[in-house]
């Protein structure tokens, strides 16, 4: 068990506790989990406000599928998340806003609407990211993508040791952000599973968590119903719940602080659950 939640994590003019969740809401067409089903503007609203009913922490907005597709410039990311950004914001003033992009511009134009953190998910390759968070006074998660494009899939990917070279990136990349000026606790670190790595790396990364919590960066955990929870129980993209929530259980007890997910409720239900174990192990 690792006790790692000391680091302060402060967003929306909040700190954030032990084990914070973060919603999913895409406002694409081709999401490889939901199919779309929040792509219209309505229901992505609509599915924000669930998520803060069920127990969100955090909102995590995405107007760009994260695997191959059809191409989305930067003006029609633009059109899927902007306004929604506002929207949500005006609806939910106390939740913090996040955005899934990894282009500055559209950065920018997402924290003059409402946004508290930026969730660069492919690993920096838009170096001035950093600094527009740094620009608006809000956060930025620093991930691990192997040093793919964004959008691709690794081939033949390999590692001398996967979790040293996650460590290595997202730590390095964290204090760039830091000299940039985006404050301490509002940068965290993700391993990013899947992303540039097969379903060997992703499972080791989440056996040995526990030494990126050991560097003292809140460290968030995007698992949700993804690839490598399918492929080592054999399971279609709908049926990956459970596999899901025992990642989600492992990765809390080894200390991660926020939790990304497309079921908030099961995953408040889990980490309660996490939590109390926690308490009993230490003897409160």
């Amino acid at each position: 068990m690792s006790d790692s939640h000391g680091a302060p994590l402060r967003l929306n003019g909040r700190g954030l506790g032990p084990r914070a969740i973060m919603a999913v809401v895409n406002r694409t067409p081709d999401s490889f989990f939901d199919r779309g089903a929040t792509y219209a503007f309505e229901a992505a609203l609509d599915a924000a406000g669930r998520a803060v009913a069920d127990g969100a922490d955090i909102i995590d907005i995405g107007g760009v599928k994260a695997g191959p597709g059809e191409d989305v410039g930067v003006a029609e990311e633009l059109r899927r998340v902007v306004d929604l950004v506002a929207a949500v914001r005006e609806r939910h003033p106390g939740v913090v806003i996040s955005v899934d992009t990894w282009r500055a511009e559209v950065g920018d134009a997402v924290a003059r609407a409402g946004a508290d953190l930026l969730n660069d998910t492919w690993g920096g390759p838009d170096p001035e990211l950093a600094g527009v968070a740094a620009a608006h006074g809000i956060g930025l998660v620093c991930s691990h993508a192997g040093g793919l494009d964004p959008r691709t899939r690794p081939h033949r990917v390999g590692y001398d040791d996967v979790m040293a070279d996650v460590i290595g990136h997202v730590t390095a990349e964290a204090e760039r952000a830091l000299a940039l000026g985006v404050r301490r606790d509002a940068i965290l670190i993700d391993p990013a599973h899947d992303f540039g790595k097969n379903t060997r790396h992703s499972l080791e990364i989440s056996r040995r968590l526990g030494e990126m919590t050991a560097t003292g960066w809140p460290v968030l955990v995007a698992v949700s119903n993804k690839d490598f929870i399918g492929e080592t129980l054999g399971r279609p993209v709908d049926r990956r719940g459970a596999g899901t929530l025992a990642v989600l259980g492992v990765s809390a007890w080894l200390g991660a602080r926020v939790f990304r997910v497309h079921d908030v409720a099961a995953a408040r239900r889990a980490l309660t659950a996490v939590g109390d174990l926690t308490t009993t192990a230490r003897g409160g």
